[in-house]
């Protein structure tokens, strides 16, 4: 049970530090790098490519979950997340150190692509890993709950990378925070890995893997056996994990763009949204993951796809009456529907893949689906209510990622009540959304 907790708090502070990496650079993305590194560009223009640098993370992150869910199979679990760690803080810390597009030009953003690349590579291998070892360290009773607790690092990681930014934006005026302020988050990134590898350095190796290791199961090409062995386990872990991807970054990400570019508020207002939000979900993502320990995966997981796409058509109205407890309520509510699918996905999807393949399996599923979802989003968002003059469009683009979702869910089987050690996926039950 001590061992059980520790490798918990391993992967909770782990992915924490990780997600305060990654949300860092999306929220700067949407503040910052559009004036510092394409600033000969027009705004809309600007803010585009800053979140196509943003997606290029996205892109790398299936390229992680690969290369890194290769040797998580091959080799264990542990080392594996040692190392992601070290390379996704070290690319932050670096973000924090580069020259503008003032000073060195059109390298300025070239850089800034390569650092988003390597952020993307081991935040790829990263999610995967924290879940299966929280997972296969728990108890058997219990996945859901500790599969969820990896999960409670995107709220802590989005928590402190926008309080952060919410200090910074409230104590310093436009053109410092412009001129050096925004470095300030990334390099305490730097600080923040050494607590990270301190605790998880300490953790035991799966004992799940280890017992694989010991008789000699462990895949030797696990991409390839992952394709062979779990192909539907793969398209049900994208399609459900799509609409989920589309809401949250739309909610949490897109919403910032929105507040400060239409509406015409301070960024503090929505930040302040996404703080309050983010603390609230600290607590709902393990409560909806244990909740799916008793009554199923798939319908917890669906009542919060239902929920978040009907929300979707009143957020951006509430958004537009410029009323900032109106904001923040809103914002809560739409990251409170996130949280009841969030909370059950990672045992979900985890528990479609086999012992020796579920880093593979889980990190793909988990991490191609983000290139769909989180990396378009934000964009597609942008673009839509630019083309039309309405942000209603960018509700039925939420509202039909989110069908894609219920779909998916209603097509998997559900893993809830399946032995996580078996070396098959769990069987197909019915079509119905009831567990």
């Amino acid at each position: 049970m001590i061992a059980s907790r520790r490798v918990i708090l391993a992967s909770l502070v782990g992915t924490s530090l990780e997600w305060y990496d990654f949300f860092l650079y999306s929220s700067a993305a949407a503040l910052v790098f559009g004036k510092l590194f394409f600033p000969s560009f027009e705004p809309l223009t600007a803010t585009l490519l800053a979140f196509a640098t943003y997606a290029v993370g996205f892109v790398a992150r299936p390229l992680g979950g690969i290369l890194f869910g290769h040797f998580g199979d091959r080799t264990g679990r542990k080392g594996v997340l040692v190392a992601t760690l070290l390379l996704m803080g070290g690319a932050t810390f670096l973000v924090g150190l580069l020259p503008t597009h003032s000073t060195i030009g059109a390298a300025a953003p070239i850089l800034l692509v390569t650092l988003r690349f390597l952020q993307g590579l081991g935040l790829g291998g990263e999610w995967g890993g924290a879940v299966v070892m929280s997972l296969e360290h728990g108890d058997p009773q219990r996945r859901g709950l500790s599969a969820a607790w990896p999960q409670v690092g995107v709220p802590a990681g989005n928590l402190l990378a926008s309080g952060v930014l919410w200090l910074l934006s409230a104590t310093l005026s436009e053109s410092s925070f412009l001129g050096w302020g925004w470095r300030i988050p990334f390099l305490l990134s730097g600080l923040l890995v050494l607590v990270g590898l301190w605790i998880r350095v300490a953790v035991t190796e799966s004992p799940a893997f280890a017992q694989l290791a010991a008789e000699g199961g462990r895949a030797k090409l696990p991409l390839i056996e992952v394709l062979r062995r779990h192909p539907r386990g793969l398209l049900v872990a994208m399609a459900a994990r799509i609409g989920t991807d589309v809401a949250f970054y739309t909610f949490s990400l897109y919403v910032l763009t929105y507040v400060t570019g239409t509406v015409g508020l301070p960024r503090t207002v929505a930040l302040t949204g996404v703080l309050v939000a983010s603390g609230l979900q600290l607590v709902l993502i393990p409560l909806f993951g244990g909740l799916s320990d008793r009554v199923g995966r798939r319908p917890v997981y669906a009542a919060g796809a239902i929920a978040a796409a009907l929300w979707s058509f009143a957020f951006f109205p509430l958004l537009d009456t410029a009323n900032t407890v109106v904001i923040v309520l809103t914002v809560v509510v739409a990251l409170a529907t996130h949280a009841a699918m969030y909370g059950p996905q990672a045992a979900f999807v985890a528990e479609l893949f086999s012992t020796r393949l579920r880093y593979s399996g889980a990190s793909m599923g988990y991490q191609i689906a983000g290139i769909l979802g989180g990396a378009l989003a934000p964009i597609i968002a942008i673009k839509l209510v630019a083309s039309t003059g309405s942000a209603l469009a960018v509700s039925v683009y939420v509202a039909a990622a989110l069908v894609l979702t219920l779909v998916a869910l209603a097509f998997a089987p559900e893993t809830s009540r399946a032995p996580a050690t078996d070396d098959t996926p769990a069987p197909p039950t019915q079509t119905a959304l009831a567990a």
